[in-house]
């Protein structure tokens, strides 16, 4: 590994790199990847081909959640690992050893802690913050204003939401609030959960489920509207799995 770390970074045909970019020993940037001014990429991090990375935002006029404050460069931590056609915008920074996969999205003023997934295809809105060791699997929506606690899951094609008055009213620009997934949480593949809910610590969403209101920690929930079905089993729950010492 120290030899690994003292390695100058391989870059592939067409690669468009910014001024002022750091990149770190060890890398590895596959073909057509564009990096912009001012990223900060650390050791050991690999990044496929059509990548994008510190991407500008797209500020439409009708955007309720996107502003026009400044954004720092993208960080992204050593031994990360970047798919191809993946986009991380200016702003966010990736913790060590992530994966983002193929065509992933990560927005501004995104953070993902050391050791979490984001599958393939899966979009992070803006001002998100998603801990430690999570998998955020493949084309799952996390939408803006939202906080992930550490070791949750979010299975494919999970959609969250934070917008109360689906577009409507002066009264929803101060309202807007994402969803809220304390420590262990996980959503089972297919489930909507609603803007503001919050899923106590090692609570579970069944498969398909709609989330109205808040689940109790250590609760079961599932169907549309989400009820009640058990409490999570024993050997189910974060504290038997050996994972904190990873903290």
């Amino acid at each position: 590994m120290k030899q690994n770390r003292r390695k100058k970074p391989v870059c592939g045909p067409g690669c468009v790199i910014g001024k002022e970019v750091r990149i770190g020993h060890g890398c590895t940037i596959g073909a057509c990847v564009v990096i912009e001014s001012g990223t900060v990429i650390g050791d050991n991090v690999r990044i496929d081909s059509f990548a994008h990375l510190g991407k500008e935002t797209l500020k439409s006029v009708n955007s309720a959640v996107t502003g026009e404050e400044e954004t720092e460069p993208l960080t992204v931590g050593d031994g990360v690992l970047i798919g191809t056609g993946a986009v991380l915008y200016r702003g966010a920074v990736i913790g060590e050893r992530v994966l983002i996969a193929d065509y992933a999205t990560v927005r501004e003023h995104v953070s993902v802690g050391k050791g979490s997934i984001i599958g393939r295809g899966a979009a992070v809105e803006n001002k998100t913050g998603i801990g430690r060791f999570c998998k955020i699997e493949t084309n799952a929506y996390i939408t803006a204003y939202s906080t992930i606690g550490d070791f949750c899951f979010v299975g494919p094609c999970v959609v969250t939401s934070n917008d109360n008055y689906v577009g409507r009213t002066e009264k929803r620009f101060l309202c807007f609030k994402g969803v809220t997934m304390e420590e262990g949480a996980r959503i089972g593949a297919g489930a909507v959960v609603l803007p503001g809910v919050t899923l106590g610590r090692d609570a579970l969403v069944g498969a398909g489920s709609v989330v109205l209101k808040d689940v109790p920690p250590r609760a079961v929930v599932a169907g549309n509207p989400a009820r009640f079905i058990k409490e999570v089993p024993e050997e189910q729950l974060l504290e038997r799995q050996g994972w904190e010492e990873k903290k």
